[in-house]
């Protein structure tokens, strides 16, 4: 297809520009002893989990980058997949329908000419193949019609857990304003213009109806209107291809907003239980320090924490977001902050095998709110284009990669044993505390946890000290600030001083008596003088 082939003339130029800095990516994870921590070096030999660039590309070849929810396949690969796969199901479906019915035609048949018991025994039989044969043609009946009863159900329980009434006029007050803005730049495409916004009006109104199917049968409508209207751009109304670019991102982002509140984390998926899995993970998970994940960030670098700060506010920004690239935005600033950090670390640009371990670390750092859901709703509703190519889509696939590392990272994933591993787990210790264990076994536990509180009071006095001085230098600016402006005031009336003349008083008459105002001059008398 027409779009299929734009995109695959300028793939290999777009991996070639975002895999440039991240050529050879190798996710180390090193040993997790402290005495060896304090001595590594960085780029000395490390063990662990490898993750090569190659495995975050399409598992068929294709060039694009894959997705560990399409199976490790690109957006059109796992499409055709599942396309396949779903042909099939349909079809061995309905042979099964059909031999279950030749069958239960044949028995049928055979019944007529069987007497006494074997007619009882033959009824029981018949009886099962029929109470099969309804289950089975049924199940091919749901896969085509979808369940009254499931739509019900889904919409009670929509209608139970509606929001409130705050958050719904939010939400049409950001409708309304994404439709305005969607209208005043369908203006500058003129005809195509109109045709677009007849498109998406239609395609929403289709939606609306298709409320009872699947959130993949949804999905893959939401694609397919994607790569239709693209096609169109491109074949009959002729328009460049940066200009589709943005006309589909504007056509996302007005389809996103107004389906937002029916396709994120719908009720129907596990979606939700999945967060909470992962949230719960990651809080277990809280003791993995930067050093057992070679992370090679000096957060005690103020340049370096800020860019931390800013990489975890970005990526728990993310859930506020409700349009598919805007989630995206939000963790392509994540990871540039990330890249950041290690490049003022190191004095030298950043890699890629720095970069996959780091923002595990933030991830785990930061544990943003409904991490599984926002992933799933991307990679459902996202324009495909993004998550195959460009640093979005690169960015992305090494969030998936993180989520699935945390999610299976065990013992000999931080090259510890299985031991250590479960005490950190339990909370029995501290990785930072491994000292402790060269200690007598008669030393009193009393004088343990005092030798912890010891060293956790130091922490916080130390970060005391660091806030007081910072709060000292603000100060003294304040004053310098201060100063400055009053000294420059200062100056400015000293050069240009300010001078208020009295106002003109008015002549009296020569003649008149002062009468009225006693502060004018006597009328003159005439004087004598002797001669």
């Amino acid at each position: 297809m027409a779009l299929r082939g734009a995109e695959e003339g300028a793939r290999e130029e777009n991996l070639k520009r975002t895999l440039e800095p991240h050529k050879d990516a190798t996710l180390f994870l090193a040993p997790a002893r402290v005495g060896h921590r304090k001595k590594m070096n960085l780029k000395s030999e490390r063990r662990g989990i490898h993750v090569d660039q190659s495995e975050l590309l399409c598992k068929k070849g294709c060039g694009y980058y894959g997705n560990p929810a399409w199976q490790g396949f690109c957006s059109k690969c796992w499409r055709e997949e599942y396309h396949k796969a779903r042909q099939k199901q349909i079809q061995e479906d309905w042979e099964l329908a059909e031999r279950l019915q030749r069958e239960e035609e044949e028995a049928y048949a055979s019944s007529q000419s069987t007497q006494g018991a074997q007619s009882l025994t033959f009824s029981k039989f018949e009886e099962k193949k029929t109470n099969e044969k309804t289950r089975k043609v049924t199940t091919v009946k749901k896969f085509f019609t979808a369940s009254s009863r499931a739509g019900a159900k889904k919409a009670e329980i929509q209608e139970s857990k509606s929001p409130s009434p705050s958050i719904n006029r939010q939400a049409s007050i950001e409708t309304d304003r994404v439709s305005k803005e969607f209208i005043e730049f369908l203006k500058t495409y003129h005809k195509p213009g109109q045709d677009i916004y007849k498109q998406c009006k239609l395609f929403l109104d289709t939606m609306n109806h298709k409320r009872d199917l699947s959130i993949e049968e949804q999905s893959e409508c939401a694609q397919d209107f994607y790569q239709n209207v693209a096609e169109k751009l491109q074949t009959r109304w002729k328009v460049p291809p940066e200009k589709v670019e943005k006309a589909m991102d504007q056509i996302e982002k007005y389809i996103m907003t107004r389906q937002y509140k029916y396709v994120f984390c719908p009720e129907t998926t596990d979606d939700e239980k999945k967060d909470l899995a992962v949230q719960k993970r990651i809080r277990a998970l809280h003791w993995v320090t930067p050093q057992m994940l070679c992370v090679p960030v000096n957060e005690e670098i103020p340049e370096v924490s800020d860019m931390v700060v800013k990489a975890i506010t970005d990526i728990i920004e993310m859930d506020s977001k409700r349009v598919p690239r805007d989630k995206l935005a939000c963790i392509t600033k994540c990871s540039k902050h990330i890249f950041n950090a290690i490049k003022i670390t190191k004095n030298e640009p950043a890699s890629a095998d720095d970069f996959l371990p780091t923002l595990i670390y933030i991830v785990l750092k930061g544990n943003p709110p409904r991490l599984q859901s926002n992933i799933q709703y991307i990679t459902r509703f996202c324009n495909p284009s993004r998550l195959m190519t460009g640093e979005d889509g690169y960015y992305f696939t090494n969030l998936c990669c993180a989520v699935a590392f945390i999610e299976k990272l065990d013992a000999q994933s931080l090259n510890l044993s299985q031991e250590d591993f479960d005490r950190f787990m339990t909370g029995q210790t501290s990785p930072k505390k491994q000292e402790s264990d060269s200690w007598s076994p008669d030393v009193c536990l009393g004088v343990k946890q005092m030798y912890k509180n010891l060293d956790l009071l130091s922490q916080l006095n130390e970060r005391q000290e660091r806030i007081v001085s910072e709060a000292k230098k603000l100060e003294k600016d304040l004053i310098d600030w201060t100063d400055g402006v009053a000294k420059e005031v200062q100056d400015i009336v000293e050069k240009y001083p300010l001078e208020i003349k009295p106002k003109n008083q008015a002549l009296a008459a020569i003649d008149s008596e002062n009468v009225e105002n006693d502060k004018l001059p006597p009328p003159l008398q005439p004087q004598v003088y002797a001669g």
